[in-house]
């Protein structure tokens, strides 16, 4: 038996390992453990534990940081599979095989940046990606598609639109905003207006729940569910946003890593770019330009840009009466940040996994 441990950054990370531990108990021959870093909010802590009790994995828990490290140590695993550096070098023998699935496919240069040479292997999710990598030196590399969106070719666990208290007869928005910088402070007037002729479901970052900075966000958005009946909140609880794009008829965002995850299902998708940045942005925009993957922005072109927040409900209107246009572009973007949407992303990732550790001795 093969000792593995996902480490999990935070608790969003989890989807993305998902599929990779569900891949794993199919083949057999794995001990699977899971951890999330003790300093943690406890309800963020108690959420993941119940996700990984769901999925039947052990997992590492300690009140203190340094207990945990040691506790992973100590066991020695074989493979130490991560969403970004964080604690890597601190958890891992001199044995171990490091993996990295990076948490993120989106907009950001923290994809280039966030490196190590302990990492053996990485999963890159598209070719393009695959050759901006080695044009910085990196060797460690397999392609495998995106993990997190496998579960997207099949047709189980959909949630009911009527469950969740909504219409089955309306069309259905889903709205998945990042923390910073978000579009939500723009569309919180707009949204409410928008619910009368369609479902809207709102699935927030992580942060909005746990992070004390961007706490007002879950405050007002679930203040807008108490007050439309067609709006919908995901809540914190429900951490994995894979079931509702399946929900959904259309994707609203903004830089989020969603727009190209959602590529899967070649739908419409509305990108916003009508954010506020923080005072220091404003005045050093440099600052901010530097953490944007700038070229990869420009080349979305797959998606309904909106500048003005008030044109967002014509253009959903648009995009749910007319599904199809962009769709040439959309198919072709699969190709270009997806690799292959035949739902085995995982399977070729532990493929790879398996032969680097035959290598071993």
């Amino acid at each position: 038996m093969k000792k593995v441990l996902f480490e999990n950054h935070h608790l969003y990370y989890l989807p993305n390992f998902i599929p990779i531990i569900e891949e794993m108990n199919r083949r057999g021959g794995y001990e699977i453990f899971s951890s999330i870093p003790a300093h943690m909010p406890q309800s963020e802590q108690s959420t993941f534990f119940n996700g990984c009790d769901a999925l039947g994995i052990e997992t590492i828990r300690s009140d203190d940081e340094q207990n945990r490290i040691q506790s992973i140590r100590e066991k020695s695993f074989d493979v130490v599979i991560v969403g970004n550096v964080g604690q890597l070098n601190e958890i891992v023998t001199t044995s171990t095989l490091a993996v990295m699935v990076y948490h993120g496919i989106g907009l950001k240069q923290s994809y280039y940046n966030d490196i190590d040479p302990r990492i053996d292997l990485r999963a890159v999710e598209s070719e393009s990606r695959l050759a901006e990598l080695k044009s910085h030196g990196h060797s460690n590399l397999t392609l495998t598609g995106f993990t997190k969106c496998d579960p997207l070719v099949l047709d189980e666990n959909e949630i009911k639109l009527n469950t969740i208290g909504l219409n089955p007869n309306q069309k259905t928005v889903l709205y998945a905003p990042s923390f910073y910088p978000t579009s939500l402070d723009q569309f919180l007037p707009i949204l409410g207006k928008l619910s009368y002729e369609t479902n809207i479901i709102v699935k927030l970052h992580n942060f909005s729940w746990y992070q004390n900075r961007y706490l007002y966000q879950s405050k007002a958005v679930q203040k807008l569910a108490d007050e439309f009946e067609h709006i919908y909140l995901a809540p914190p609880s429900e951490y994995n946003i894979i079931p509702y794009y399946k929900m959904a008829d259309m994707l609203v965002s903004d830089i989020s890593s969603t727009m190209f995850e959602y590529l899967y299902l070649d739908r419409p998708i509305i990108m916003a770019t009508c954010f506020n940045l923080r005072l220091k942005h404003r005045i050093l925009h440099k600052r901010f330009l530097k953490k944007m993957d700038l070229r990869r922005m420009e080349n979305v072109d797959f998606v309904f840009q909106l500048d003005h927040p008030d044109d967002l409900p014509t253009l959903v209107y648009h995009g749910l009466e007319y599904p199809n246009d962009l769709s040439e572009e959309r198919q072709a973007a699969q190709t270009e940040y997806l690799h292959r949407t035949d739902g085995k992303a995982s399977h070729r990732l532990v493929d790879a996994i398996e032969s680097k550790l035959e290598g071993r001795p």
